[in-house]
């Protein structure tokens, strides 16, 4: 890569990844609390690095003739360091990989109470209509908050009349 890029003076104070790069630190053997200055100076190096591979890409999306960066502009930015561009690609694998799972997991199941209409509002219905299960619907005679106060209710009413 070039030479970074200045950092605009509002940011020079600010660390973008203060959190995750004390994490680091400390599981590759550092102490705890990592001493200040470290932090700072790993934070500007990161973020001197993603802005630069960015402007990079960004380049090479402009070469090209298109507007908007691709992931094969980064692909290309990378592609000169075998073990970044396989970690990206691997990276890469696993998102797609979730996405067919996300895909597969994304029914209708959990959602036929919650539209209108649903089983829930036919048994409310049939309570306010006359007798419980008046209309034969299975489970129309349940308890639809789950407190159990229509057992409750229903057998106070028992004992006291």
């Amino acid at each position: 890569m070039t030479e970074p890029r200045a950092r605009a003076a509002r940011q020079k104070g600010q660390l973008n990844f203060e959190k995750e790069l004390r994490g680091l630190l400390y599981a590759h053997g550092d102490d705890f609390e990592p001493l200040p200055e470290t932090v700072r100076v790993l934070d500007e190096t990161v973020t001197d690095f993603i802005i630069e591979t960015c402007h990079v890409a960004s380049r090479h999306a402009t070469i090209n003739g298109r507007q908007k960066v691709k992931l094969e502009d980064f692909k290309f930015v990378v592609s000169k360091d075998e073990r970044m561009l396989g970690r990206m690609m691997e990276l890469m694998g696993m998102d797609k990989a979730l996405k067919e799972m996300r895909k597969a997991f994304n029914t209708d199941e959990g959602k036929a109470g919650l539209e209108r209409g649903g089983p829930a509002k036919k048994r409310k219905r049939a309570r306010k209509g006359g007798e419980k299960g008046e209309e034969g619907e299975e489970g129309a005679d349940e308890d639809d908050e789950g407190d159990g106060m229509d057992d409750l209710t229903a057998s106070h009413s028992i004992a006291g009349g």
